[in-house]
């Protein structure tokens, strides 16, 4: 007979989507500031760790968007993609722009350092998940 954690079990399914609401958060936040990326794919591997964790390694990859190493590759692609605009401007590779979108008076300001950092942050939560469903399952 195997002893389950039902308060755990009950608790995890609104602390995984709280946790990767906080990864989404600090990927946000932590934009224009060094590791946003990094610290916000941490945040999001620690919540389906836990989901691991809590019911099986199953159960957290249904609940990725994408298979791990395809997330992993996804975000390494987004990174480069953002390092070529910096080509199309003439600019060295990973050269950054910004572009504001004006909507009367309010400005939306947009960078391509936001799609580096959603790229590491994908390529972090897909590398380190298959690391870590690598150790559960084996």
């Amino acid at each position: 007979m195997t002893s389950r954690a039902l308060l755990l079990e009950y608790v995890i399914r609104s602390v995984y989507w709280l946790m990767l609401a906080a990864s989404i958060w600090i990927l946000f936040r932590g934009h224009n500031a060094p590791g946003g990326g990094f610290i916000a794919g941490l945040v999001a591997v620690s919540a389906t760790a836990l989901l691991a964790i809590v019911y099986d390694v199953d159960s957290a990859r249904r609940r990725l968007p994408l298979r791990p190493v395809q997330l992993g590759v996804t975000g390494i692609l987004l990174a480069m993609c953002s390092g070529i605009a910096g080509f199309v401007s003439d600019q060295p590779f990973l050269t950054h722009l910004w572009a504001e979108i004006g909507f009367g008076d309010d400005k939306l300001k947009l960078s391509t350092v936001m799609l580096f950092d959603a790229g590491v942050y994908a390529a972090v939560w897909g590398s380190f998940t298959t690391y870590v469903f690598e150790l559960m399952e084996g």
